[in-house]
């Protein structure tokens, strides 16, 4: 199965979340996919170097409709707040956005501070009523780390989902709660969406069986089609579980 096939990304609007490879996962599907629009709903860093272009526009659908074929994929962010980063539209934009676009649209829809696991606080994530694909992300060299700020971002969330102390290592139980949690890697996804968790960072043999201990978890806890074990700086695909 490749990477497309697996991760349901061959659809309108397809939001990345969580942690250990957001920004990887757009850019990799990004370039795999006809006409796709990078875009996020929360800031995002500097990614000109990963799509054809990218346009700083309050105007994302006039921008669309002047787009060539030089242009894909194409970038679509409001504004550059910093030397660092842009800004993300509001969620209503980019539900505009995939409305007026004739292939995919890929948001990144929370922040992780390039951390390896992560819950979502009370304002996260910023992920649109017409998202049809989540990707709930989470990196696998996260188990065995203690749970603290320097692996997770908001490490107290995760000890609230996972009934973890700060500090305590990190199991492929709990790394699979995140991800399959209401309160986690599925938080605020539509009812008509389909949910693929992506555990990222699948390097090596022992990290794949990692992954697949985090994958048996999850379907333990959700119904999701699929987990997808990957090495997305390659990128390819490990195995679906």
């Amino acid at each position: 199965m490749d990477l497309i096939e697996a991760l349901s990304a061959d659809a309108d609007l397809v939001c990345v979340v969580g942690a250990g490879g957001k920004k990887t996962t757009l850019y990799a599907l990004a370039a795999r996919l006809e006409r796709a629009v990078v875009t996020a709903t929360v800031r995002i860093p500097i990614f000109d170097d990963n799509v054809a272009a990218v346009r700083v526009t309050r105007d994302p659908i006039g921008t669309l409709r002047d787009a060539d074929a030089t242009t894909w994929p194409l970038g679509l962010v409001p504004e550059r707040e910093r030397d660092d980063r842009y800004l993300g539209y509001d969620r209503e934009t980019v539900t505009a956005i995939r409305a007026a676009h004739d292939g995919t649209v890929l948001a990144k829809a929370d922040g992780a501070r390039t951390r390896l696991l992560k819950a979502p606080d009370d304002r996260e994530p910023q992920v649109p009523a017409t998202a049809d694909t989540v990707i709930p992300v989470a990196s696998a060299r996260v188990v065995g780390k203690p749970l603290t700020d320097d692996h997770v971002h908001r490490p107290e969330r995760v000890a609230e989902l996972t009934g973890l102390a700060l500090g305590d290592p990190i199991g492929p139980e709990d790394v699979a709660t995140v991800l399959a949690s209401r309160a986690g890697g599925r938080k605020r996804v539509p009812p008509t969406a389909t949910v693929v968790p992506l555990v990222n960072m699948v390097d090596d043999d022992d990290l794949a069986a990692t992954g697949r201990k985090i994958a048996a978890a999850v379907h333990d806890r959700a119904d999701v089609p699929r987990v997808v074990l990957a090495r997305m700086a390659d990128p390819s695909v490990v195995d679906v579980i």
